[in-house]
């Protein structure tokens, strides 16, 4: 595993995207649930070149749920229906050989067939196609996800079950300053990602993302069946999550980055 020199710090604050955005978005409604695993665990299932990032000496895997709204490429308008779905994905925190911290995605689960093959073609994402679903009755969220289509990510378990997930919980008040831990700044402020197309064997790609401070709220009531985490390879994850709640921000990404530097 490379060792990078220096390990950029977490910074709660956004820092300014240095490069033209080719993506706008908003990111709604979107609930954080993570566990903690083994380090050798997480980075096991990792691309030459990534190393397993760390919090309290351990690996953190989130299954996040949220609702993509208004997709726009560049300076276009809104793809109308196209550009607004809900996403379900698994992820985990990571950093380069310079020490750069960023996102790496287990999988992408969202309703639409055409932004599965593109972003799996041009961004090396590993977008599966499902049928996702959120609902608000009453006073409680709801997401799901039933898997269609997904390799190398199989829409089948190890033990033949089709991979999906549900997810309901209320929403809780929100959180001040001085209630957010260290933890969710490790969680939440993540500035970037990384992607890797599959067969691959240049390192993995750098991406940068811009985007207001998170507002954050507490979440209860929460129920969850899952077995997308068993489907990337992963252990069954113990006991309760690490749950968060954000009404959303608007978001800005740019190009890949292919200069191999630490800024």
């Amino acid at each position: 595993v490379p060792v990078a020199k220096s390990i950029e710090p977490v910074r709660p604050q956004p820092p300014e995207l240095s490069r033209r955005r080719v993506m706008r978005q908003s990111w709604l409604q979107l609930a954080y649930f993570h566990w903690a695993y083994q380090p050798a665990v997480v980075q096991s299932l990792l691309p030459p070149g990534l190393i397993v990032d760390t919090y309290d000496d351990q690996a953190w895997v989130g299954l996040i749920p949220f609702e993509m709204h208004k997709v726009r490429l560049g300076p276009t308008p809104p793809i109308p229906w196209f550009g607004s779905f809900t996403e379900i994905n698994v992820r985990t925190y990571v950093r380069d050989e310079f020490g750069r911290r960023g996102v790496w995605f287990f999988s992408l689960d969202v309703p639409r067939l055409a932004v599965v093959g593109v972003a799996r073609s041009f961004f090396g994402l590993p977008y599966c196609w499902a049928k996702t679903r959120h609902e608000i009755a009453d006073d409680r969220h709801s997401y799901s996800l039933t898997r269609r289509i997904g390799e190398p990510n199989s829409p089948t378990s190890e033990k033949g079950e089709k991979v999906h997930a549900t997810m309901s919980f209320r929403v809780g008040g929100p959180l001040d300053a001085a209630d957010v831990s260290e933890l969710d700044h490790f969680l939440t402020a993540r500035w970037a990602l990384f992607a890797l197309r599959s067969g691959s064997t240049k390192p993995a790609r750098y991406g940068r993302v811009h985007h207001p401070k998170w507002p954050l709220n507490s979440v209860e009531g929460l129920r969850i069946d899952s077995n997308v985490f068993e489907a990337a390879g992963l252990p069954t994850p113990i006991g309760s999550p690490h749950a968060m709640y954000s009404p959303g921000v608007p978001v800005n990404l740019s190009w890949f980055e292919t200069r191999k530097s630490s800024t």
